[in-house]
């Protein structure tokens, strides 16, 4: 097989990783505290989380699950907490236990999340109280037997956590109203397991470890199967790729991206975490100003995010009063980073942005540029050690010339061995043992790979994926609709957003009756942010809806 990229990584960086000595999490996790113990390793809210308080309260964590409750190794528990000191404790407990972790996003809908926890499986959740009211709607339709409930502020000491749980709940009313039975507080689950003995299980590194759910391909919601294998490889693909640059339990990371999302998952939580070094977690990063305040108060090394932030942060006021002296990398992902963006970061940083591609499927990362890059080229950079890429043109030939588009393929020991419980999509999502991304690129010059565009008809929001089949089966719903279709329309800065078209057969259906249904089935990112009813959509030969030719509406 051609690889172009071979003679291209830079100095001290090796096309390959060793397989054979990887670990599992838990056995990775548990070394990290065992070198790293009195090193900061989470702050927020201007409380700092040591490796020791983080080996201590998620251990009692893990034995809460091992006597409180009737859990047992391999079965699912949900996770649906923003960016707090609670979080890593819950992952990692829920991890030492021997359980599986499925990640659930905050802002879900009833709907949506009905949907995940009955997927899955899940048999706990771990949820802050903030959405306890979205559970409450749907719980009686699900297998959830055991609920731990969390408050903003859990994670920090007793006065300050008195004040601010105060303040969130009562002067911000951040909290809406909720009943739910047999909960149990994330206090009183410490104070549990701290009296019991946590037994530590049997993992196999083939164990999975997270089911994380995308819409993949095809636009349906699907778990992928994380390994502990596939997020151990991914963890040393990115230590080769960029370890020697960085200076073991000395690097502060931003992490504003949410960690319940794979990139910032591999990266931000288990990357950093790996290497003891600490994580400067970011609550509400829609909050810029209060974003600029904390990045003024502390000197970090590295920052992560998404084009769109990295803009909001350059377009602040008050960008001026950040320190940005120490900072060595800057790593961009989950959608594409717009040149003058780039531009712009480079010259009030003096940093580069680094920009990579992956997907959930792929543990996060499939290519990332250069440690030693000078200057943003809109390439998404070399395949990680271990990993190959292949085009496969529209004959479903490969593709060995360079700057010749194909579908990219992915091999590589990150890649997800299936979909949980969906056989047919994962023998659909592969051919003859290569992941099909459904994305359409190109090798350049430099043996760099381009994304030319993205799977077809996907939209990104913020760096989410929305899908249209979702939201046009989600709009069909509603009685009177008669027709629906969705596209993607950027705006003047190349942002995206979801423009729905629909036909009705029911002249009381109106767009704020339309609006109205999409809020309670479909997350912020996802609702259309226009809505034009239509008499007809354009469709071919067959009936299929021509999305290009809608795109060419006014």
């Amino acid at each position: 097989m051609y690889k172009p990229w071979l003679d291209n990584y830079p100095p001290g960086v090796s096309a390959e990783i060793n397989e054979s000595t990887l670990i599992n999490l838990v056995d990775m996790v548990e070394d990290t505290f065992e070198r790293h113990p009195e090193h900061t390793a989470y702050i927020n809210m201007g409380h700092k989380l040591t490796f020791a308080e983080l080996e201590v309260k998620s251990r009692h964590i893990a034995s809460y699950l091992q006597h409180a409750t009737t859990l047992n190794k391999g079965d699912r528990v949900a996770v649906m907490i923003p960016n707090l000191l609670q979080y890593p404790i819950i992952l990692l407990g829920i991890l030492r236990a021997g359980l599986i972790v499925v990640n659930v996003n905050p802002l879900y809908t009833p709907f949506e999340l009905k949907h995940q926890l009955n997927d899955s499986g899940a048999k706990a959740i771990f949820i802050a109280e903030n959405f306890a009211h979205t559970l409450q709607s749907i719980i009686q339709e699900t297998n959830i037997k055991h609920l731990v409930l969390t408050k903003i502020g859990d994670g920090l000491p007793f006065i300050k956590r008195r004040l601010v749980n105060f303040t969130v709940a009562h002067v911000k009313r951040m909290v809406p109203r909720f009943k739910l039975a047999n909960t149990c507080d994330y206090h009183r689950a410490l104070k549990i397991g701290a009296k019991g003995q946590y037994t530590r299980p049997m993992i196999s590194i083939n164990d999975i470890a997270f089911i994380q759910y995308t819409g993949g391909t095809t636009g349906v919601p699907k778990g992928v199967a994380m390994t502990h294998r596939n997020m151990a490889s991914s963890l040393a693909q990115v230590e080769e790729t960029f370890g020697s640059c960085l200076t073991q339990g000395k690097e502060l990371l931003v992490t504003a991206l949410p960690m319940y999302h794979a990139f910032a998952l591999n990266i931000n939580c288990f990357f950093f975490l790996k290497r003891g070094d600490s994580n400067l977690l970011i609550e509400n990063p829609r909050d810029i100003d209060s974003f600029i305040d904390i990045l003024s108060q502390y000197q970090f090394t590295s920052i992560t995010g998404v084009n769109t932030l990295f803009n909001a942060l350059l377009n602040h006021s008050k960008i001026g009063k950040v320190d940005f002296s120490l900072l060595k990398f800057t790593i961009a992902g989950g959608m594409p980073t717009q040149h003058k963006v780039a531009e712009d970061w480079k010259n009030i940083t003096g940093n580069t942005i680094i920009e990579g591609y992956g997907l959930t499927e792929t543990t996060a990362i499939v290519s990332v540029n250069a440690y030693n890059l000078a200057k943003h080229t809109g390439a998404v950079g070399l395949p990680m050690p271990n990993t190959d890429v292949r085009l496969i043109d529209q004959n479903n030939f490969v593709v060995e010339d360079l700057n010749c588009v194909g579908e990219i393929q992915v091999k590589g020991p990150q890649v997800m061995t299936e979909y949980w419980n969906n056989p047919t999509e994962t023998e659909v999502a592969f051919d003859q043992g290569w992941f099909k991304t459904g994305d359409i690129g190109l090798f350049d010059n430099d043996g760099l790979l381009r994304i030319v565009d993205r799977k077809k008809d996907m939209i990104l929001v913020s760096g989410f994926n929305v899908y249209p089949n979702e939201i046009e089966d989600t709009v069909l719903k509603l009685a009177g609709v008669y027709e629906a279709a969705v596209i993607g329309e950027k705006d003047k800065d190349g942002n995206e957003a979801v423009i729905l078209f629909v036909v009705i057969n029911d002249l009381q259906v109106s767009i704020d009756k339309i609006k109205a249904h999409c809020r309670d089935y479909l997350t912020g990112y996802k609702q259309p942010k226009k809505i034009k009813i239509v008499n007809e959509l354009p469709k071919n030969n067959v009936g299929k809806v021509l999305r290009r030719l809608l795109k060419e509406k006014p």
